[in-house]
């Protein structure tokens, strides 16, 4: 298995904006073969930090879910959505190996 973490630098007056985009994306994430372990929003930190988590059973797993996720109108209009509202100033992604019970 392998957890995808994608640290998000937020715009803070858009809170509202970023937590509809993470909505829209647990159900696609899991539509497409992972499993989303949630969204993290900030808190008592940082104001512009939020962090998501998503795993697959393997790396071509998440490879396919990410050529999938292209031609799908459903995540298109995520990205389009997160475009438009400028919620988003970057992201980065780094892969972690889980040790946890196995995926359902």
């Amino acid at each position: 298995m392998i957890t995808c973490v994608v640290q998000y630098e937020i715009e803070p007056d858009l809170l509202d904006e970023f937590e509809h985009y993470a909505k829209l994306w647990v159900p696609l994430v899991n539509k497409h073969g992972g499993y989303h372990n949630g969204y993290f929003m900030p808190h008592e930190s940082a104001n512009d930090m939020a962090l998501a988590l998503f795993s697959f059973k393997s790396l071509a797993d998440y490879e396919r879910y990410r050529k999938d996720i292209l031609d799908d109108p459903e995540c298109i209009a995520a990205f389009d959505f997160a475009k438009k509202t400028k919620c988003i100033r970057r992201y980065d992604r780094t892969f972690l190996k889980p040790f946890m019970a196995p995926m359902p």
